[in-house]
This record gives C-alpha cells, sequence and structure tokens, in this order.
C-alpha cells in the first residue's frame, strides 16, 4: 500500500512537473475565485483512476472529482483524500512550492500519508505507527520551546470573510514569535513542520489539504490539535478549522497565543 502510494505520488508529480514545463496552462476559477488549471484535473484523474483500477471498493475524496467532505466520518469503507496540487497559485505562478498529497484512511483514522513535491524531489511519507520520513530518511519535529525564536507559518483563503480575525491571529504571532512564513502549500508547510525546518503551522483548511500532511507531523512527534474547540460529534482528526500543528513544547503556548 505504501509503495502504490508513494509511486502514485511520483507519477503525478512528474505528469505536473511536465505539463508545466511543456505546455500553456489553462486556467479557469472555482466557485468564482479558486484558481483550478488543467494539469490539477489531468493529475486528479491519473490519481483516482490508478486507485479505483487497484482498489475498486474504496472511496475518494478528491478536491477537484469528489469534494464533498460534510460526511467523510461516516465512511464505513477505506477511502482516499487526494489534492492534485496543493498549492495551485504558486504552481500556476512558477513557484517550486506545490505538492501532490495523497492520504489513505480505513475504520475512521488516516493509516498512511504521502506528499511529494516534484520541483524539489522531496517525497514526504508516513504510516500510522511508525515514523515519518523525507526520502526515506527518518524526520523529526525541531525541539525550540521559545516562542521568541520560533518560525510560524500560516496562510490566508480564497475567501476573504473573517480577514480581519486572521489578522488579528497574525499581529499575536508576530508579536510574541521570531517570524512568520506564508510558502502556499499548507501540505509542505505542515510537512516542514514535520522536518523542523518550521517550529509551528495553523490556519483552517479543507481536507485534502491536510490529511496527509497531518499524519506525517504527527508521526514525526509533532501535536496536532486545534486552537478553537472542535464542534461536538465531529471528530478532531478530520476537523479542517483553527488547525494548530506544533511541536510539543511549542503547542500550548501558540494554542495560548490564538486563542481569543
Amino acid at each position: 500500500m505504501k509503495q502504490f502510494t508513494i509511486d502514485l505520488a511520483r507519477q503525478a508529480g512528474e505528469m505536473i512537473r511536465t505539463e508545466r514545463a511543456e505546455a500553456d496552462l489553462e486556467h479557469s476559477y472555482k466557485f468564482g475565485n479558486e484558481l483550478v488549471t488543467q494539469a490539477d484535473l489531468k493529475a486528479d484523474k491519473l490519481i483516482c483512476d490508478a486507485i479505483r483500477a487497484q482498489f475498486p471498493a474504496h472511496s475518494i475524496v478528491s478536491e477537484e472529482s469528489a469534494p464533498d467532505t460534510d460526511h467523510v466520518q461516516e465512511i464505513k469503507n477505506p477511502f482516499w483524500i487526494i489534492d492534485p496540487i496543493d498549492g495551485t497559485v504558486n504552481y500556476a505562478h512558477g513557484h517550486i512550492q506545490s505538492a501532490v498529497s495523497i492520504a489513505y484512511a480505513e475504520q475512521g483514522r488516516v493509516v498512511l500519508g504521502v506528499v511529494f513535491n516534484p520541483f524539489t524531489n522531496e517525497m514526504f511519507h508516513a504510516q500510522l505507527g511508525s515514523g515519518a520520513f523525507l526520502n526515506d530518511q527518518p524526520i523529526s519535529v525541531a525541539s525550540e520551546t521559545d516562542l521568541r525564536r520560533a518560525i510560524i507559518a500560516t496562510g490566508f483563503p480564497y475567501k476573504k470573510e473573517g480577514i480581519a480575525t486572521m489578522v488579528d491571529n497574525l499581529h499575536r504571532i508576530l508579536d510574541e514569535c521570531a517570524d512568520i512564513r506564508r510558502l502556499g502549500s499548507a501540505a509542505l508547510d505542515i510537512c516542514w513542520v514535520a522536518a523542523g525546518r518550521l517550529d509551528g503551522y495553523y490556519e483552517s483548511l479543507s481536507l485534502w489539504d491536510f490529511a496527509a500532511a497531518r499524519l506525517i507531523a504527527a508521526e514525526a512527534g509533532a501535536e496536532c490539535g486545534h486552537f478553537r474547540p472542535v464542534p461536538a460529534g465531529v471528530d478532531p482528526a478530520f476537523h479542517n478549522k483553527d488547525l494548530l500543528i506544533a511541536n510539543p513544547g511549542l503547542f500550548p503556548q501558540l494554542k495560548r497565543l490564538l486563542t481569543p
């Protein structure tokens, strides 16, 4: 299962890298403001077709072809959570911070996560209970516990509702932490926390943005949770609002900082 997923992420990654290098990207917008390219759609088809061929009984939750996550925790059979290009805006503008993200879940838990950046040839992966890896080398979170020396990442959504609260959070982080990064790919930001390149990350996301990377971070020793209460009846592992991921020493400090 792990090798299948790694190979699939690499195939999709090579396809999107080649697509950008050799073709004029066609841009369109979902919901009026969310950028999508033909490479997103082609990578989505490649991944979903391969999964359906290999595991026809499995369900798929994908940003491009099956975006309904309202009832994902009710899915009883094994399912996959796909983001064919996380960081589409970066991708469309020629930046290198974009990735293929594939997570596999069974019995209500994400048990396998793969995030591949084809522009840097970095393959992050983890299986539940087996540690986290970058290009097959073990990785772990940083040990920084002083907020004043911590580098924190975040992002901002397409929709601008609630921007004042986001700016308020940003102000608190900048007041108390060393600096902030906004790199444009949530999956890679979280994997960078796993690899010790960043000390913490917070944002509200879609499930496909974080499902694979969250497992990778947790297996690398990060504490993964939320800085506001999770609604009753919602599995915290699938709750996409107010995510907070950091090393265990910084997590409670950041939670206090971000909680109004």
